[in-house]
């Protein structure tokens, strides 16, 4: 009882502040307070859903696609660096090596 008598200035004073704001983020909000529901892992009616599928050899697909495709970025980059430095548009100076 004690607490709901220091609660009722706090929740007036606050909707004041937010009422004559000019700031739209501090506005009372009217949104209802519900429980959450994650339908990621269950229907409406509450049942769980089952298992996803689980795909079969997954790391083997993946290293089957990320490995020959970066060897084949790393032969591009490094022909079209062969041919920067073979027209003079990039050729790195060995000057910088003497630390």
């Amino acid at each position: 009882m004690a607490t709901g008598l220091f609660r009722l200035p706090l929740r007036i004073s606050t909707q004041n502040v937010a009422l004559l704001s000019r700031n739209p983020g501090l506005k009372a909000s009217n949104i209802s307070r519900k429980t959450p529901v994650r339908n990621a892992t269950s229907t409406p009616s509450g049942a769980v859903l089952p298992k996803p599928d689980k795909t079969p050899f997954g790391l083997i697909r993946m290293t089957a696609v990320v490995v020959p495709f970066l060897y084949v970025g790393t032969l591009i980059s490094k022909n079209f660096a062969a041919l920067l430095e073979e027209h003079d548009i990039f050729v790195p100076e060995d000057d910088d090596d003497d630390d």
